[in-house]
């Protein structure tokens, strides 16, 4: 058997309130790469299910920006580290600098594609000038007194670079070496949250919480004149210049991104994201990039709930939105429909999302949403059932992609959901509950912590128990559970946290918190394989393919394994497949989908079963 992977769907670009998110795209305008989680990504712009993930840095990444030249991508993270590496595959680590003693906010490279620039927030410095390739001294930025919001290099000689603050300051710099050259006080009257300069270097641009667009000379620093005023009424974070150095884009708190002609002093073309009059936190506009390369005019602004919203001339709503999740998904569902082309994933923050495997393609399900971690999805033929940790138990239409009725307000924190012939139970912390739709039909309370739950039939099988049993009760057609279990399981060395019936019903995977994965036949409970125990920490999910062969899991150890039921010592590994866990595997379409702690979604191709 081998595993290999075929796709990574990625995460959504992190972002945070009040503070710029920094994108960037190639020269040739095809690529987009951006920060989330502890990765970075790089996405085709046009088919955003082509996708490279860098999982180099050990932190959290802050910016992502590609050098002139396309070949080489220069990344920074929460500890100040920035390393430089290759933009093609994605893999190989040209070097590693550290910087600062903080957060890097933002990287700029010269046109050259020699020298970097990192800002950030430091104790002693905020920001260094350095070669990429060997990561020596080419300068210093100086004159801030607070924390370096962004970064721009003159992309001709003589090199000059502005640095933008929370000091209310830009600092313009000369090179090479950059040092301090002067700096522009007095305009701004807040935080300065971005600043670029033109293709053709001869005009700067720095935008801020003061809604201000203020211009300066793009080779001596002096300021020139303001634009705009009065015209945005929210925070401006991010500006990005058109290729032909006329015009450039604002992105801002007030949910619009505008493009303005410096020339005529005008905005030229507006659009506002969201709902119509309704101000929505979740729309503000936080970054905006103006890919070059590209005849199309597209521009691509980010929301703040990580929407990558795609712009152009002539159209006054997005004409495309990129959608997915950019906190850790930690639940995972296939459809229902049993053809195998969709999947549901919720994250941390309560966000639920539908995929087309085929396309790449995720939509977030409309509707209320859950306000808290997802923890598991169970699904009926059209339907699809979450549950979360405010409590609720929500059903989602699979067809319409919308939440369907009113939410379940339940007794207690739910830890897992299963169905089975139209019923639902619902594991909680303090016993069990059996829904019809939305209706309580009974309870069984516990002397212990439900910590997982599967059904089959008219069987539940339930985790948790002090003696890291699993017990397996009988549900009837009216919706009630036996009283005691039918069934005690004894095999486990830790507690059962996560099973999976097989399709049939005929097998029953139980995985410990330790690593280990029982299958026990459900006939008689004995033990059919206890050898799947290559995990070296908590079985966080299970999944059996459509035969019932095979079996995939997923553990906190960051490894997707593959299972063989007749060679139990035969499997395959996916070493690292996502860092901070594995959360999520389902079989769709004969492949092996997991999600995980990166926010990212990959499907595996599995060959050579046996």
């Amino acid at each position: 058997m081998s595993i290999e992977i075929e796709k990574i769907l990625a995460a959504s670009p992190a972002t945070t309130r009040g503070q710029p998110t920094q994108l960037s795209v190639d020269a040739k305008g095809e690529r987009i790469a951006y920060a989330s989680g502890k990765s970075i990504f790089l996405r085709n712009i046009d088919n955003p299910a082509l996708c490279k993930q860098y999982t180099g840095h050990t932190t959290t990444t802050t910016v992502a920006k590609f050098s002139p030249s396309g070949f080489w991508v220069a990344s920074g993270d929460v500890s100040g580290q920035v390393r430089v590496w290759d933009a093609v595959e994605g893999v190989n680590t040209k070097g590693e600098y550290s910087i600062i003693s903080g957060r890097i906010n933002d990287i700029a490279w010269d046109g050259d594609s020699q020298r970097i620039i990192a800002v950030g927030d430091g104790r002693e410095r905020y920001g260094h000038c350095i070669t990429a390739d060997s990561g020596n001294s080419v300068g210093e930025v100086s004159g801030h007194s607070k924390v370096v919001n962004a970064v721009a290099i003159r992309q001709q000689r003589p090199l000059r670079a502005a640095t933008v603050s929370d000091d209310s300051t830009m600092c313009f710099l000369h090179g090479a070496p950059f040092k301090f050259a002067r700096n522009a006080t007095g305009l701004h009257k807040g935080f300065v949250m971005g600043a670029a300069f033109s293709p053709d270097g001869n005009t700067l641009v720095t935008v801020g919480a003061d809604r201000r667009i203020q211009l300066y000379d793009g080779k001596t620093g002096e300021p020139t004149k303001q634009i705009g005023e009065g015209v945005h009424t929210g925070s401006i974070f991010a500006v990005s210049w058109a290729k032909d150095s006329k015009r450039f884009v604002t992105a801002s708190a007030d949910q619009t991104v505008r493009v303005w002609d410096v020339e005529a002093d005008k905005c030229l073309h507006s659009w506002r994201v969201g709902e119509e009059g309704a101000v929505t936190v979740s729309d503000q506009q936080v970054g905006v990039v103006w890919p070059h390369g590209r005849t199309d005019g597209l521009i691509i602004s980010l929301g703040l709930d990580g929407n990558l919203n795609y712009l152009q001339e002539g159209s006054s709503k997005p004409v495309k939105v990129v959608q997915g999740h950019n906190k850790s998904i930690t639940a995972l569902g296939a459809s229902s429909d049993g053809n195998g082309k969709t999947i549901i994933t919720g994250s941390f923050d309560g966000r639920v999302c539908s995929w087309d495997i085929t396309s790449g393609l995720g939509s977030v399900v409309d509707g209320q949403a859950h306000s808290n971690q997802v923890k598991q999805f169970a699904s009926v033929p059209g339907r699809t059932y979450s549950v979360a940790w405010d409590d609720t138990l929500r059903t989602v239409d699979e067809s319409a992609n919308t939440f369907a009725g009113s939410s379940v307000k339940l007794t207690a924190q739910p830890q897992g959901v299963a169905a089975a012939d139209g019923l639902v139970i619902v594991a909680l912390n303090n016993g069990l509950a059996v829904y019809s739709k939305d209706q309580l039909l009974s309870s069984l309370p516990t002397s212990y912590t439900p910590a997982a739950v599967a059904a089959y039939g008219s069987l539940v099988a339930v985790g948790g128990p002090d003696d890291n049993s699993a017990v397996i009760y009988k549900l009837d057609s009216a919706g009630k559970l036996s009283p005691s279990p039918v069934a005690t399981l004894k095999n486990s060395m830790a507690k059962v946290v996560t099973f999976a019936f097989s399709p049939d019903g005929k097998l029953l995977a139980a995985g410990n918190s330790s690593g280990k994965i029982v299958v026990y036949s459900t006939s008689t409970w004995e033990v059919v394989t206890d050898r799947w125990s290559a995990h070296t920490a908590r079985v966080l999910s299970i999944a059996w393919n459509a035969a019932g062969t095979h079996a995939a899991s997923g553990a906190l150890d960051t490894n997707v394994h593959v299972w063989s039921l007749t060679k139990p010592g035969s499997r395959v590994k996916a070493a690292n497949a996502h860092k901070d866990g594995v959360y999520g595997v389902a079989w769709v379409d004969g492949k092996v989908v997991s999600t995980g702690g990166d926010a990212a979604i990959k499907v595996w191709t599995v060959k050579g079963l046996q």
